[in-house]
């Protein structure tokens, strides 16, 4: 089976995540992918390939050598955004792409004037959609080149590895892909997910992020005697929201500015809420947006009333640089790979969070490297196959690296 044969397989397959759930996994047809890969995991080799309870697939791959390194793991997760459909996703692939717009169906364009970077791509061999539905790649081109790495090291024993630990997560794109993960059944000193976007970039960098509820109490009455008496919370809302700076909305920002992002509202006179997600690398930065938020509250507080507003932020994880930074041993050793396999690697902070910023602040130090796709979340999602296939060979050369060292 070639990686496109493979990514293919798995992108048929729906897996997509559900927010409203409150169910681990979130939708129950995740299952459906991660039962073939512990077949095809234990096909490969790795026969202690397990599924959980909650949709978790581990597995591991013994050392080939008897010098002493520490294990090292890979991670990718099953599930596709809510965003777009991945109900009956039909991949097409264009071979020798001429750099131009890609014609998806008789209605539906990529426009490099809209995405730019297909430009580079030129000469290539590109997976895209019908545009119907997103394609998948995220991320299950990361589970397409973990395994290829895995066959690969099957097929060529003379390639020395330390003991290889693979994990396969549900419900990363809703924010729970490690709410139930188990450190001490995947058994890796550190780890690399396998979730990014084009393969030269990696990533040790993200958002400090967090969640943010506020809540309006109106008092309503009928329009007609309103006067001196409605608070409206809906306006209550509308007039928090103009207090938080248009600058720092997500649209106006780029690299490494964070943000405050509106992505939810819904209410009436009586009840209002907004819902927010906060962004931002710098850690005293970070705390700068939350204050501004306070601050907003404590302006309408004064205004209509101590009761007329509730806001609750919770964090939802760390910029996973500062744990990182404890580690720089587990960069090298992919900096080492990038090299082996000739590509000039550059770093690339995500203006996101992944599973690695979760699990490096839990103690399991881990990165993200990318795996050749893009425009993920929607019709427009495509993989480059070379890049595919090159992200299995980087994954071989790390496990070669750690044998040897810094």
């Amino acid at each position: 089976m070639s990686a496109a044969e493979r990514l293919i397989r798995y992108c048929r397959i729906d897996t997509q995540s559900d927010p409203a759930s409150d169910t681990s996994p979130s939708t129950e047809k995740q299952f459906d992918l991660a039962r073939l890969l512990v077949k095809e995991l234990k096909e490969i080799g790795a026969e202690d390939a397990q599924l959980d309870e909650y949709c978790y697939v581990y597995a591991h791959i013994d050392a080939n050598t008897e010098r002493p390194c520490p294990t090292v793991g890979f991670i990718a997760h099953m599930d596709t955004a809510p965003d777009f459909t991945g109900t009956g996703v039909s991949p097409r692939i264009i071979y020798d792409y001429d750099g131009g717009d890609i014609r998806l169906n008789d209605t539906i364009v990529t426009k490099t004037e809209n995405f730019p970077q297909l430009k580079e791509l030129k000469g290539k061999t590109l997976m895209v959609t019908d545009g119907n539905t997103l394609l998948g790649a995220d991320d299950k081109a990361g589970i397409t080149a973990i395994m290829e790495a895995l066959c690969i090291l099957k097929d060529h024993p003379e390639i020395p590895h330390g003991r290889i630990a693979v994990a396969f997560t549900p419900d990363e794109e809703i924010g729970r892909g490690t709410e139930h993960f188990n450190f001490e059944c995947f058994g890796a000193d550190f780890a690399y997910t396998m979730d990014g976007g084009a393969l030269r970039y990696y990533a040790d960098e993200t958002f400090n992020a967090a969640a943010a509820q506020v809540t309006f109490h109106g008092f309503s009455v009928h329009p007609g005697s309103a006067k001196d008496r409605l608070v409206n919370a809906l306006n209550v809302a509308m007039e928090f929201h103009a207090l938080l700076p248009a600058h720092m909305r997500p649209e106006h920002t780029e690299g490494r500015e964070g943000f405050i992002h509106l992505h939810g509202m819904s209410g009436n006179s009586e009840e209002a809420h907004l819902e927010y997600i906060v962004r931002e690398h710098d850690k005293e930065k970070f705390a700068g947006l939350k204050k501004r938020m306070e601050d907003a509250l404590a302006y309408i507080r004064t205004v209509y009333g101590e009761q007329t507003a509730e806001l609750k932020i919770t964090d939802s994880y760390c910029n996973m640089k500062e744990y990182l930074n404890e580690r720089p041993d587990v960069m090298n050793y992919a900096l080492k790979a990038y090299r082996a396999i000739g590509i000039d690697a550059e770093c690339e902070p995500v203006r996101g969070g992944t599973d690695g910023a979760m699990l490096s602040a839990k103690g399991l130090p881990c990165p993200n490297l990318g795996t050749g796709g893009g425009n993920f979340h929607g019709r427009y999602e495509y993989c480059c196959l070379e890049e595919l296939e090159q992200a299995a060979d980087l994954i071989t050369e790390i496990a070669r690296a750690v044998t040897e060292g810094e």
